[in-house]
């Protein structure tokens, strides 16, 4: 059932969806989507030192399969997904890369969310749906 729920991700399909399974495995050794994308290695560094804050490069730390499946999964998503669009708004601001990096950090969430409820009660907040035209 996870494999099947993962799948209604947008940008996963069989192979992907196979290795966040096996990859991730037991999800209940999370407890929250920032602690699988921390696992990931998808988080920023951070360095702080009394009132001065330096949020660095992704830290790359725990499965380097993990973290090229979600870069993948969303580079080719089309604008109207929710994750496309923050990937493109995160791109025109920071550059290509870390807008996929970015978009790739959601993506986990939702793989989170997949893995452990067995669907995506999010799923249709990430559809980007036009306003109507008045």
């Amino acid at each position: 059932p996870a494999y099947a729920a993962v799948q209604t991700i947008p940008g996963i399909g069989p192979v992907f969806g196979a290795i966040f399974v096996a990859e991730i495995g037991d999800i209940s050794r999370f407890t929250r989507p920032e602690q699988l994308t921390a696992w990931a290695g998808l988080t920023p560094r951070h360095h702080e030192s009394d009132t001065k804050v330096y949020r660095g490069r992704i830290t790359k730390q725990g499965s380097k399969l993990v973290r090229w499946a979600a870069v993948e999964s969303v580079k080719k998503l089309p604008a109207t997904t929710l994750v496309g669009r923050l990937r493109e708004r995160v791109a025109a601001r920071r550059g290509r890369n870390i807008g996929a990096v970015a978009a790739a950090r959601r993506q986990v969430e939702l793989v989170f969310y997949a893995l452990r409820d067995g669907h995506v009660h999010a799923l249709q907040a990430y559809t980007y749906r036009a306003p109507a035209a008045a």
